[in-house]
């Protein structure tokens, strides 16, 4: 993949977002600085997505509860 600001060649992980976005940009001819902007964008909701499940998964399954405050009634 080539660097639009450089010009240079680019080596980019592979993730699912990432290639979802090329798959996207690639069936509809999308190239404007604004549409690779809202894709970068939506990867990174997605990525903050995952996360959010994982932290969430991890949680239930440590056992820790949300516990109330007590206190005493007169």
């Amino acid at each position: 993949m080539e660097d639009k600001a450089t010009g240079s060649q680019t080596q980019h992980e592979t993730c699912i977002c990432r290639e979802l976005g090329a798959h996207l940009t690639a069936m509809f001819g999308i190239g404007s600085d604004e549409t690779w902007n809202h894709v970068r964008n939506a990867r990174v909701e997605m990525l903050k997505a995952v996360r959010s499940i994982i932290d969430e998964r991890i949680e239930h399954l440590s056992g820790t509860e949300h516990k109330g405050t007590k206190v005493t009634v007169e």
